[in-house]
């Protein structure tokens, strides 16, 4: 048992059948609430005399009478007390039993019977008062249930555990009147003490199940599970206030969740359904998909220098570039031009509707959008970790199921060649430590709202997520620094099933002509057109620092470490750009300056 949910009324009310409790409480309810129940058809008629005849003699009511078949029909059908209501419920005990066999009749005292509270059935009374299903219950714990129905709200443990112990003791004392008990048992059983406090219902991962209906058997692993929400909450413990994390375990070959949980800052109920922005994880699809369509290998060099796609002009983090690299190195190192420029290259409509299965939720009228590559869309924890269990095995995409009736729909995505080749770019150590043989991937979403980190061995999958719930911006949060170390520690939950480590590929060499260290004006580049008046970044690649960046051969303030300068035009025109390095090679460009508002 993980989780129990309470009723639309938010009561907790549970079916309950005789043969799945002790048979101490139904000895014990027998005994003390209507000795011939198992012989009378649902009224008794020795009790109903015996009622009749005190009534009469002390001019009010003594004992009622009352069958625990007639309980049944006053718990079925509620009514004011008296006497055409005990007519009506005599008449309806007799319907019941005549219908119903004895068994099936204390099934639904023992479901409907109240136990104080928002508390129904002897399911939620024993694991309200006691913490452990109804099966469990000890004599002792049997005598109270059986006490509580009688007057509920005025015995209720929590609140009067004198009365409560006082009624129950004389249930046992009943029981040992009746020989239900012997003496010795029963007097060690007054000498217990009553609860003092509801114990809380289970709800392991309950906020998981929201909206699935009823009963749910689970694809959760119970062990794993607790050890994950303990691990959980530990770890939210050391992040900032108001920052809340979310975890989530899948089995890689059969895409069932194993475990999750969410912890920290003031948590909705489950951040796994939460719509964020996923940064730079999609990154691995995107070449996978590049791989399976021919449009290049790990091995392919892709620039990573400043571009322009229309009015887009991505940059990295760092805001360095790394010019020339490997498709390999360029997804390992998550730069930002080389995945935007592979993304024009392989069509972001393409890429968007081979993502939607998975839930990638883009903005109105952005099917076409390049920045789709770089968070500038919306995914959940769940639809990621579909997309990364893609990858982990034969590149079928297949989403994640909760429960063992699911049968989630398939939908085409990659190859198993192009979803191996992915994964052995990602397979790498952890810079922090942490287990070998795990593929992974970071993301940060803009002004580090989101921080991610997803990785596979072979045979799990992970998700972590970083950040507040409210999506307040964390200016300076990496994924690298508040996410993975997270992952690192995430695989220490499961047993290691480490992937083979990729195979070293044989060196590409980049830079065989010396002509590749001359020193190249990157932006802007030469005949541009240019649109506004505000600051203009200049940045240059090659070279032997320091670079002199000079407009009509005005030297500028200068970055060397990043070789970039700043630019303000004073207004529109044309303009002669010049960068020098220290050996005094020099790139040239023209560009022209527009008004703004042309």
């Amino acid at each position: 048992m993980l989780a129990l949910r309470p009723a639309p009324s938010s009561v907790w009310r549970f079916a309950a059948r005789a043969d799945a409790v002790p048979s101490a409480l139904v000895e014990l309810l027998v005994a003390t609430e209507d000795r011939r129940f198992w012989s009378h058809p649902g009224v008794d008629p020795i009790a109903a005399a015996r009622a009749a005849v005190q009534m009469a003699r002390a001019g009010r009511v003594v004992s009622g009478g009352s069958t625990l078949t007639m309980q049944v029909a006053r718990l079925l059908e509620p009514r004011p007390r008296g006497l055409r209501a005990k007519l009506i419920e005599s008449f309806r005990a007799l319907q019941l039993s005549a219908r119903y066999s004895k068994r099936e009749v204390l099934g639904m005292w023992l479901s409907l019977a109240p136990f104080g509270g928002n508390l129904v059935g002897v399911e939620a009374g024993s694991r309200a008062w006691f913490g452990k299903p109804a099966r469990s219950l000890d004599t002792v714990e049997a005598a109270l249930l059986v006490a509580l129905p009688r007057r509920p709200e005025a015995l209720r443990p929590d609140r009067f555990p004198a009365r409560a112990k006082a009624l129950r003791d004389r249930v046992l004392d009943e029981a040992e009147r009746h020989g239900t008990l012997g003496a010795h048992e029963a007097a060690g059983a007054r000498a217990e003490p009553v609860p003092t406090r509801r114990t809380p219902m289970p709800s392991t991962a309950r906020s998981l199940l929201a909206g699935y209906p009823g009963d749910v058997a689970t694809t959760l692993d119970g062990p794993l599970q607790r050890a994950l929400d303990r691990w959980a909450v530990g770890e939210a413990a050391r992040l900032p206030e108001h920052v809340a994390l979310s975890v989530m375990v899948a089995d890689a070959a059969d895409r069932s969740v194993l475990a999750a949980a969410t912890a920290g800052g003031a948590t909705p109920p489950d951040l796994s359904r939460a719509v964020r922005s996923p940064g730079s994880t999609l990154k691995p699809l995107l070449y996978a998909l590049a791989f399976e369509a021919g449009l290049a290998t790990p091995d392919t060099v892709l620039m990573d220098a400043p571009r322009r796609f229309g009015a887009y002009a991505p940059e990295n983090i760092s805001r360095r570039f790394a010019g020339p690299v490997t498709a390999a190195e360029a997804l390992r190192r998550s730069l930002n031009l080389p995945a935007v420029g592979l993304l024009e290259r392989y069509g972001p409509a393409r890429f968007a509707a081979a993502l939607e299965p998975a839930g990638l939720k883009l903005p109105r009228d952005a099917k076409g959008s390049l920045p789709v590559i770089l968070g500038g869309g919306g995914m959940r924890l769940r639809g990621l970790m579909a997309l990364y269990a893609a990858l982990a095995t034969d590149g079928r995409l297949v989403p994640l199921r909760l429960t063992r009736t699911e049968t989630p729909a398939e939908a085409p995505l990659l190859s198993a060649d192009a979803a191996a080749m992915t994964a052995a770019i990602l397979t790498r150590p952890f810079p922090g430590g942490g287990p070998d043989g795990v593929a992974w991937k970071t993301g940060t979403s803009a002004a580090g709202r989101d921080a991610w980190a997803l990785g596979f061995d072979r045979a799990h999958v992970i998700g972590v997520w970083v950040g507040r719930p409210d999506a307040t911006p964390q200016p300076g949060v990496l994924a690298a620094d508040e996410a993975l170390p997270l992952l690192a520690r995430a695989f220490a939950l499961v047993p290691p099933t480490p992937r083979a480590k990729p195979v070293a590929a044989h060196p590409t060499t980049l830079a065989a002509n010396p002509a590749d260290d001359r020193v190249t004006l990157l932006y802007p580049p030469p005949d541009a057109t240019l649109t506004g008046t505000g600051a203009i970044t200049l940045r240059a690649r090659g070279g032997t620092r320091p670079l002199t960046f000079l407009v009509d051969d005005v030297p500028l303030p200068s970055t060397p470490a990043l070789r970039e300068a700043s630019w303000t035009p004073p207004g529109p025109g044309f303009y002669g750009l010049r960068v020098l390095d220290a050996a005094g090679r020099a790139a040239d460009a023209s560009v022209r300056v527009l008004p703004s508002d042309r």
